[in-house]
C-alpha cells in the first residue's frame, strides 16, 4: 500500500504543489487542512503515516500541533515543511517528536527521501538545518523555559492573532469565562499586563509570524 500524507499549510498552491510532487512518486495524499485545528482533526480521524506540516501556521501553529498530533495519532511520523531555520524552531520541534525538518528552499527530491527515513523510524534533517543544531549543541544554547502549558499556548497564540475571548473559546471548544481564566494566567505567568505586550511575546516565541 501507498504510503499515505497528510499535509498541512495555510497556502493553498504550497499544498497544491507538494502534493503533485508526491502523487507522481506514488504517495497517496489523505488529506489537507489550512490550519493546525484542521490538521488535528483530520489526523485524529484518518491515521495517516505521515503529516507534513508548516511551522506558520493560524489558529495552532506547527510546532504546538506536532505536540497534540502525537496524541491523536501516534504512529504518525512528522515533517516539518518550513523556511525557518533558526535554532529556536528546530529544538522546539525536536522537544515535540517531529522526526523530519526541511526547509521550502530545498530541492522537491528531497521530501521524498525525508519520508522515507522517517518512515523506516529515522530522523531527517536538512544539511543547512544539521549544522544549526550542531552549532547550538556546541554552544550550549537553550531557549528559556516556556511558563505556559500547552492549552495556553494555544491561548496565547489566538490572542496574539487578535481573536477575543469569545472568538477563542469557540475555536477550542471552550467556555467563555474559561477563556478569559487561561488569559488572566497567561498574564499572572509572563508577569505581562497589557495585550501589545502578550502580542511581542508570542512573536519572540514563534507563536504569531509580525
Amino acid at each position: 500500500m501507498p504510503i499515505r500524507v497528510l499535509l498541512a499549510d495555510d497556502h493553498a498552491l504550497v499544498r497544491q504543489g507538494v502534493k503533485s510532487l508526491l502523487e507522481r512518486e506514488g504517495l497517496q495524499v489523505a488529506g489537507e487542512a489550512s490550519d493546525g485545528h484542521e490538521l488535528l482533526g483530520l489526523a485524529q480521524k484518518l491515521q495517516p503515516d505521515v503529516a507534513i506540516i508548516d511551522v506558520s501556521m493560524p489558529v495552532l501553529n506547527g510546532i504546538d500541533a506536532a505536540r497534540e498530533l502525537r496524541k491523536v495519532s501516534p504512529k504518525t511520523k512528522i515533517i516539518l515543511l518550513t523556511r525557518h531555520d533558526e535554532d529556536q524552531y528546530v529544538t522546539e520541534a525536536l522537544h515535540a517528536g517531529v522526526r523530519g525538518y526541511m526547509l521550502k528552499s530545498q530541492v522537491a527530491s528531497e521530501l521524498f527521501h525525508a519520508i522515507q527515513q522517517v518512515c523506516r523510524g529515522l530522523v531527517y534533517l536538512c544539511p543547512s538545518v544539521s549544522g544549526t543544531v550542531v552549532d547550538a549543541y556546541l554552544a550550549k544554547r537553550q531557549l528559556s523555559a516556556d511558563p505556559l502549558t500547552s492549552r495556553e499556548r494555544q491561548v496565547l497564540q489566538l490572542v496574539g492573532e487578535g481573536k477575543s475571548s469569545k472568538d477563542v473559546a469557540n475555536l477550542l471548544g471552550i467556555s467563555i469565562k474559561t477563556a478569559e481564566s487561561h488569559r488572566s494566567r497567561i498574564m499572572q505567568k509572563l508577569d505581562i499586563h497589557e495585550t501589545a505586550s502578550l502580542v511581542r511575546y508570542a512573536i519572540r516565541r514563534g507563536l504569531v509570524q509580525p
